[in-house]
């Protein structure tokens, strides 16, 4: 059995000039960073521009040694990605959408789409289904701080540390935005007239 390398490790290797080391830690990674990528930019072509990027990045960062080793390299990588996609937006003028995610294998769910069906009768069934719909047309008014938080923490069940580390804030930062987030899906629910139970 092949003996599992950490990436610390790989990076090391990568730097001490094993260049195989930098294809382990791309295939280990690249599903997840994709995903990503292509959650937010809801686009094929410009989230494989934007990851081509990111692991260019990577790799010039790791060859000039500047890569520091503090968090997780996956967290580092995605922050890297997230950088670039806001690069793109700004540059774009354009805003993001969420309403739809792509999990890393290949499946498209929508938001807080989590509650299970079976037990629901068919009329309960309808009104989930229209309360989920609503609530999706709810999300896309978030401003996209708020939006891209509650998409993590629902869809990738990612922690508040996790979330903070790839965005890039804190982790009192990350739980502000969610509780606006709440704050404002109530508000705009009862602006609306929108029942959120079934």
């Amino acid at each position: 059995m092949e003996q599992f390398i950490e990436d610390d490790e790989l990076i090391r290797q990568y730097q001490a000039g094993e260049e195989t080391a930098i294809g382990e830690l791309l295939e280990r990674h690249k599903k997840r960073v994709f995903t990503y990528i292509l959650n937010v930019v809801r686009d094929r072509n410009v989230a494989e521009d934007i990851f081509q990027e990111t692991f260019f990045k990577v790799i010039r960062t790791l060859k000039k040694q500047q890569y520091n080793g503090e968090g997780k390299f996956i967290q580092w990588v995605v922050r890297i990605a997230h950088n670039l996609t806001i690069d793109y937006f700004r540059q774009n003028k354009r805003i993001s959408t969420i309403s739809k995610v792509v999990k890393p294998d290949g499946r498209v769910i929508d938001v807080f789409d989590v509650i299970k069906v079976e037990d629901l009768s068919h009329e309960d069934k309808v009104i989930k289904h229209q309360i989920h719909k609503d609530l999706r047309k709810l999300v896309d008014h978030l401003p996209q701080e708020q939006k891209e938080v509650v998409v993590l923490r629902h869809y990738y069940d990612m922690s508040f540390k996790e979330i903070a580390d790839m965005t890039n804030v804190s982790i009192n930062t990350a739980l502000g935005r969610m509780r606006y987030a709440l704050i404002n899906l109530r508000r705009l629910a009862e602006e609306h007239q929108i029942t959120l139970t079934v």
